[in-house]
């Protein structure tokens, strides 16, 4: 299997920064180590153009992106301070999902080992997401023609608005997202299939209704692609998920999803999307572990 990291690509964040900029590069070293990757291959992407990005996000927002001439407001609300370096990672994190995905079509599953970027908008970067990694890929595949119809299904504990704002109303597009209903963002757009979660919610009643999530996908289908956001704030220890699963609960999500896609022989992209514990090496763990799973299907 394939695996893409930027983690190299470093974004330079302020002293107490919030965001555990850490996780990517601890994560390609948990891979780097384990023996059940050694017939895995870790690549870095490319990093898309501007023409590419323009199939998903508006070219005045890319511009200002690219040049620097974000107003303070854009920049407050992506959450990052602007330089270059925050430039060249947001076009590789869109790359390796990119990359992932054309990797999937041949390979069945593939994996950026970042990305996840939902809350980018067509016009306007929000909560750690400057570039929109998942709509960024489809709109480029099934623009150029190698896809026709696809699915993305969102496990990051906050809703996946940006996803929805871009891909929400496009008919070749199932967009589904299992999220906390009163987590961040305050204002959600439709996904094609938006599933609430109460605060406290815990592995059983989140598996039954990821399970009945992926039944209504299923009905919208066939599909040539699905990108999967496996976001590791659902965690019971994470500092912004107030959702409550455990670990194990969290590889059975990740079975459950895999094998959905397995079984109706759906190419697979994964991205890692959010995770905010107060310990990063449970971040890893759970990052490590959606690897895993995905590392071991495509091998059977």
């Amino acid at each position: 299997m394939k695996l893409f990291y930027t983690d190299h690509f470093e974004l330079p964040l302020p002293e107490g920064h919030r965001f555990p900029m850490s996780k990517y590069r601890l994560l390609r070293d948990r891979v780097v180590a384990s023996p059940h990757h050694q017939d895995d291959v870790l690549l870095v992407p490319p990093a898309v153009s501007r023409e590419q990005l323009a199939l998903a996000h508006c070219p005045c927002y890319i511009d200002r992106v690219l040049t620097g001439t974000l107003s303070t407001p854009e920049i407050k609300r992506i959450g990052f301070p602007w330089s270059e370096k925050m430039v060249e990672r947001s076009l590789r994190s869109s790359g390796a999902t990119l990359a992932a995905a054309r990797a999937a079509l041949t390979d069945g599953f593939a994996v950026n080992m970042a990305g996840g970027t939902h809350h980018a908008m067509h016009d306007a970067g929000e909560g750690f997401c400057v570039f929109n990694d998942a709509a960024v890929t489809i709109r480029n595949l099934i623009h150029e023609g190698t896809i026709g119809r696809a699915l993305v299904v969102d496990c990051d504990v906050h809703q996946g608005n940006g996803t929805a704002h871009i891909l929400g109303n496009d008919p070749d597009v199932f967009t589904c997202s299992i999220h906390g209903e009163k987590n961040f963002p305050l204002r959600k757009h439709p996904s094609s299939l938006d599933v609430d979660l109460p605060d406290g919610t815990t592995d059983a009643p989140y598996l039954a209704a990821l399970e009945s999530a992926l039944y209504q996908c299923d009905s919208a289908g066939p599909y040539d692609l699905m990108i999967y956001l496996a976001g590791a704030d659902p965690f019971e220890n994470d500092r912004l998920g107030r959702l409550k699963l455990t670990k194990l609960g969290l590889a059975a999500r990740d079975g459950m999803v895999l094998n959905f896609a397995k079984e109706r022989k759906i190419p697979t992209a994964v991205a890692m999307a959010g995770g905010y514990a107060f310990d990063v090496q449970d971040i890893v763990d759970i990052h490590a572990q959606t690897i895993s799973i995905a590392s071991q299907l495509s091998r059977f």
